[in-house]
């Protein structure tokens, strides 16, 4: 709203609200800065559970950050771009979700100091770019090489990031499953794909149960009882078409007028069918696995002769069978070939957790694998699955870029000491921002000593010694929570990806940079009115959380 001779004028459609200058950044930073304290209790091995209860009472139990903020009802814009810090985090490498959100929240806290003490963000923004630039360049330089069939070393890479997850009871045989698969899917020239480790949970058992298999397992049953249950030395035909007779393209009607006319009509679907089964039968397979339907009449001259036929079999699973078996996906019934089959030393129909599952293993080279998780209650196989998926992708990330870090806190704090020597090196007023960014990164040793009931002043201080004793030498000392001192990382085998420290230190530095240069918030009226905020919750957006929803109806959960 701005005057002209005294007369008002305005611009926003009324209902809408505006906040600007310091208001707008304070709200910003308290927002980002609750979602960072939510998640911020999980960190590290000793992290804490949170229980996620939604509008229909469905419960979620888990430590797993991301996890954690996509089931928050969050409201706040500049909370929800928090949550992408953690997304991105999650789609990019599969786990430092939480790191990344802390850190994030703690740049903004640091920003919050700077702007009391008249720094302009853009100069907070410039340092704090260079030195995330900095960082990234330190990181690279304090990395160590990992073959990609150095099996100790991945398992010590997979072991980190289940540790604190619920998988604690039966990690090593955890770890020991998903390394395994992954140097099986990885290709020759080192790149992997985590979609053809497929994860199957059944509830049931205990995780000590779980399993992995040399291939791939469909939860499907046989489309005809009177079909065999075990198929050995099995030739797979993967058919994107429908066993069916086939359907004209346009709307066509025929007309009967006699009984006979009736039976002839019903006599040719038969014999289409046959014959589609027959060119089926002719290329020699003894599994066939159709994405379409099977009909009926179909089914039972397969069960005839001694076909496994599975129908309506997902996509994703198709692949993962091309991929195992050597089959070729053939979407036509006339490009049926003998050539186009895959093969797998067994098929077979098994029993798990009272339903049946068709298991394809005993392929030559099985580039697909399918890992079997056991649990007791749903609770514990879903927890089981995200900790699995954080050590599949962090294994996966580790492989493709042979680079990894020692974790327990020991590169933050490597490079909160290398960014103060670079601050004094800078100089100006960019070095308050690159030394705001420095002992912002401290809060990640810092919050693995408080979830772990430790000092967290002694701890820092210790590490802080340790690395500054001999520079360089010591570079790996981290925090072991379980003992309470500072301890070699890289010996504890307490280690990480390099991606997954590099970015969790980008995508938190862009986070704070981006909500950091927002001065104006111009929230529009809802439409329709009922629906739309209270001006408490509008004022709220300038001075304080704003519109969190009070974290999906967890208010305890800060």
């Amino acid at each position: 709203m701005s005057t002209l001779g005294g007369q008002p004028i305005i611009i926003l459609k009324e209902g809408s609200q505006r906040t600007r200058g310091r208001d707008a950044q304070a709200g910003n930073i308290a927002a980002a800065k609750a979602v960072a304290s939510a998640v911020r209790t999980t960190l590290g091995p000793k992290g804490m559970d949170k229980m996620l209860v939604d509008t229909i009472g469905d419960v979620v139990i888990t430590n797993d950050g991301v996890t954690i903020l996509k089931e928050m009802d969050i409201e706040h814009p500049a909370a929800k771009m928090m949550v992408e810090v953690a997304k991105t985090q999650d789609d990019e490498v599969g786990d430092g979700t939480t790191t990344a959100v802390v850190v994030a929240g703690e740049l903004l806290k640091k920003a919050e100091d700077l702007l009391e003490q008249d720094v302009h963000p853009t100069v907070i923004t410039h340092g704090y770019r260079m030195a995330a630039d900095k960082a990234m360049e330190i990181l690279r330089e304090i990395a160590i090489t990992v073959k990609p069939n150095d099996m100790k070393m991945l398992k010590k890479i997979a072991d980190t990031a289940m540790t604190g997850k619920g998988a604690e009871a039966a990690k090593d045989k955890l770890c020991d499953l998903v390394v395994k698969a992954i140097t099986m899917i990885a290709d020759e020239d080192g790149t992997v794909d985590t979609d053809f480790v497929k994860v199957e949970k059944k509830v049931g058992g205990s995780t000590d149960d779980s399993e992995i298999i040399e291939g791939v397992v469909i939860d499907k049953e046989r489309v005809h009882p009177g079909m065999p249950k075990t198929v050995k030395k099995a030739k797979i035909l993967l058919l994107n078409a429908a066993v069916e007779f086939k359907k004209t393209e346009v709307d066509a009607e025929i007309s009967i007028t006699s009984p006979d006319q009736l039976q002839m009509f019903l006599d040719e679907e038969e014999r289409m069918i046959k014959n589609i089964v027959d060119k089926i039968i002719a290329s020699g397979a003894n599994v066939l696995m159709c994405q379409k339907g099977i009909d009926d009449i179909a089914q039972h001259y397969l069960a005839k002769a001694g076909v496994l036929a599975l129908r309506r079999v997902k996509k994703s699973d198709m692949t993962k069978l091309a991929r195992a078996t050597g089959a070729g996906l053939i979407s036509s019934i006339d490009a049926i070939e003998t050539g186009e089959l895959g093969f797998a030393g067994l098929v077979e129909e098994k029993k798990v957790s009272g339903e049946e599952m068709i298991f394809v293993t005993g392929c030559k080279n099985p580039k697909a694998v399918t890992l079997m998780i056991r649990g007791g209650t749903e609770h514990v196989v879903d927890e089981l699955d995200r900790a699995l998926e954080d050590a599949i992708r962090v294994v996966s990330v580790a492989v493709e870029d042979g680079k990894f870090v020692a974790g327990g806190g020991a590169p933050e704090i490597e490079l909160s000491l290398r960014l103060r020597d670079y601050a004094a090196s800078v100089g100006g007023r960019a070095q308050l921002a690159i030394e705001a960014f420095a002992s912002a990164l401290e809060i990640i040793p810092r919050t693995l000593a408080e979830n772990a009931g430790l000092d967290p002043i002694d701890m820092l201080v210790e590490l802080r010694a340790a690395h500054e004793k001999d520079k360089g030498k010591k570079k790996t000392y981290g925090l072991n929570v379980f003992d309470g001192k500072a301890e070699d990382m890289l010996k504890a085998g307490v280690i990480e990806p390099l991606r997954v420290k590099t970015q969790a230190v980008a995508s938190a530095a862009e986070a704070a940079v981006m909500i950091l240069r927002i001065d104006d918030v111009i929230a529009a009226s809802k439409m329709g009115g009922g629906g739309g905020p209270s001006p408490e919750e509008m004022a709220a957006m300038g001075g304080g959380m704003g519109g969190m929803g009070g974290m999906g109806g967890m208010p305890g959960m800060m």
